[in-house]
């Protein structure tokens, strides 16, 4: 299969990806605004803090080396032999549930039964849950290598709407029943690819600590109340909305494409000049929409964090630290998406030798965040964490800059040009930023309705200009774009 029918392949399954993520995030977003209405959020903290770590942390350590590993090209492949390591995942998911079980509930601070009942319940039924997922494990690969998108898009949407459903039906009839309702919800060998996996081990478990490093200072360190742990998580959850609904589905087809195109061992000047071209177009093209996506992030965050959070939650969520929280999320966002990008093509082209060195870096830097996130927590509070995050993922994205400028030093395309913005559309960005600020200050957000639907509307008619700049002067981002839309519009024949 050529690069080209590739990119289509991977282009359809990221738009499948983005309806999924359309789909839980508002079903989330609906779900947990209801729930805040009858719930306390000493619960809500403990749920999608603690037991959500849990089981995200269980998956994470049982699949992800493999899945990248697996997922990588190859030009011969024995199937039999791959399935097979895959359902290593099931064993190595009984090990680290019932260890990081035995921690949760050995380890960890208790809460009291009185605020918080049935913790022990949620940590058995998290923990289960997690194994239960691993045991389809194979055939999400089958699925994701094939890219059968209609069966992904099906399986996991019924999914998604089904625990959705329960849960709220519970919160409604038994609300008193605590975390009952979200476990009851949450429950309804080839040795080149076995070293492969083994460095994506190792990188995994580093990149974990790094993207789940605020909940694990919450969880073993206890620097913030289980309240406190409730407000940062749903402000982390408003504030990447964006960011998961479109970047996370985004990075994953493209991580997908580039390991099926690119072969590993090798460098630019060794592969097919053909699949060179369109990978450095590809790259160029995702960064360009990153930059775009995180800049409009960050200067429309910053001036509508406070009317956001009072939509949404309240005074509980719009006063006190919630909005500061929500504007400094929105800046790690645009950094989010950029290593989302940079990331994607760089773990796709490493080689296992490039990944192991790559690990050294990642356990440099994960322990420095774990103390830099300890320190500026105690002294600016959970903003600090926000800030840690954004030191991390500096690092990370010029790490994965420098490797990409590598790669491509010895060829004529320069991918990283997708990082230049002109200056006609960075001016328009600026104005907008200014214009907004001075909107929120005399429209925002204590002097009733027709203020804020004011204040809206001015943000609105910034968001055009700066979107019809951005379409004027950005011709081959929108060319790429539109060549992809085209795309989707093809018969899937492998569905």
């Amino acid at each position: 299969m050529g690069s080209r029918e590739v990119l289509g392949q991977a282009a359809r399954l990221a738009s499948a990806g983005l309806l999924l993520q359309v789909l839980f995030r508002l079903i989330t977003f609906v779900l947990n605004a209801f729930i805040l209405r009858f719930l306390s959020k000493e619960v809500v903290g403990i749920v999608n803090v603690r037991l959500t770590l849990l089981y995200s942390t269980t998956l994470f350590l049982a699949r992800e080396a493999f899945r990248r590993a697996c997922l990588s090209w190859r030009a011969q492949r024995d199937w039999n032999q791959t399935l097979n390591l895959l359902w290593l995942t099931v064993p190595l998911g009984v090990f680290w549930s019932l260890f990081l079980g035995w921690v949760w509930l050995q380890l960890l601070e208790v809460p009291d039964p009185n605020v918080v009942p049935y913790y022990g319940t949620g940590v058995v039924v998290f923990g289960l849950s997690a194994v239960v997922e691993l045991l389809g494990e194979p055939f999400w690969f089958l699925a994701q290598v094939h890219m059968f998108v209609k069966l992904k898009v099906i399986a996991e949407s019924l999914s998604i709407i089904l625990r959705s459903v329960i849960t709220a039906l519970l919160v409604l009839w038994l609300p008193h029943l605590g975390l009952y309702i979200f476990s009851l919800a949450q429950a309804f060998i080839n040795w080149k690819e076995a070293k492969l996996t083994w460095s994506f081990f190792k990188q995994s478990f580093l990149k974990q600590i790094l993207t789940e490093g605020e909940r694990y200072m919450m969880t073993f360190f206890n620097v913030l109340n289980f309240g406190d742990q409730g407000v940062y998580d749903i402000v982390n959850n408003l504030g990447s909305l964006v960011a998961r609904l479109v970047f996370q589905p985004i990075e994953e087809s493209f991580y997908l494409f580039f390991a099926k195109v690119l072969e590993r061992e090798k460098d630019a000047t060794l592969q097919k000049q053909e699949d060179i071209a369109v990978t450095a177009a590809v790259v160029e093209s995702l960064l360009k929409l990153a930059l775009l996506a995180g800049l409009t992030i960050t200067v429309f965050g910053f001036a509508y964090s406070q009317l956001a959070l009072d939509i949404y939650g309240g005074t509980m969520l719009s006063s006190g630290s919630g909005p500061i929280l929500l504007r400094s999320y929105c800046l790690y966002v645009f950094l989010l998406a950029i290593n989302g990008i940079t990331e994607c093509f760089t773990f796709a082209a490493m080689s296992k030798e490039e990944v192991d060195r790559y690990n050294f870096t990642m356990l440099a830097l994960s322990s420095s965040f774990l103390v830099l996130s300890y320190l500026l927590t105690r002294w600016c509070g959970s903003v600090g964490f926000i800030l840690a995050n954004c030191f991390n993922m500096g690092i990370r994205i010029t790490q994965s800059l420098c490797f990409i400028h590598r790669y491509y030093q010895g060829s004529p395309h320069r991918p990283l040009a997708g990082l230049r913005l002109s200056p006609v559309l960075l001016g328009m960005f600026a104005v907008s930023g200014g214009i907004t600020y001075v909107s929120e200050v005399f429209f925002c957000c204590d002097q009733g309705w027709p203020a804020r639907l004011a204040h809206i509307a001015v943000g609105a008619c910034c968001l055009g200009m700066t979107l019809g700049t951005a379409f004027l002067t950005e011709t081959k981002l929108i060319h790429f774009l539109k060549t992809q839309l085209g795309v989707f519009r093809l018969p899937d024949k492998t569905t």
